[in-house]
């Protein structure tokens, strides 16, 4: 299985990008995809996940109440999107998709819960 994350870029605060995370390979055994983020000097922190067993989108306590980001799913493209828009330069970090089989729910959120990796999109807000 490969992961391939794209769409990151350069951006202004308060703009916005659309990250993509296209999956190849054996997919049917997939729970979880997620969306994770390193910042300089920081630890990989979870952003949110598409849970497959009920096709909903969950988030990080950080980006769920200010309803910023957006994860879907095209199926057909065996895509992932993270819509992320008001971008503050606090979002500025390296943007990774990662698949995860075999993950319970109160793992997800959790980096080691995931065992296939992207290799991440850097995402650059300025000010």
């Amino acid at each position: 299985v490969q992961l391939q994350a794209s769409g990151g870029g350069l951006v202004q605060a308060g703009g916005s990008l659309r990250l993509s995370c296209t999956a190849s390979g054996r997919t049917s055994d997939t729970d979880a995809l997620g969306w994770f983020r390193q910042a300089p000097g920081k630890e990989r922190e979870f952003v949110g996940c598409y849970w497959r067993r009920n096709s909903r989108p969950y988030y990080s306590d950080s980006v769920k109440g200010q309803g910023r980001f957006t994860i879907s799913r095209d199926n057909a493209k065996n895509t992932m999107y993270l819509q992320m828009n008001s971008l503050k330069p606090e979002d500025t970090a390296v943007y990774y998709c990662a698949r995860g089989t075999g993950v319970i729910f109160s793992a997800m959120t959790e980096a080691s819960a995931y065992s296939y990796w992207g290799q991440g999109t850097q995402v650059t807000v300025s000010s």
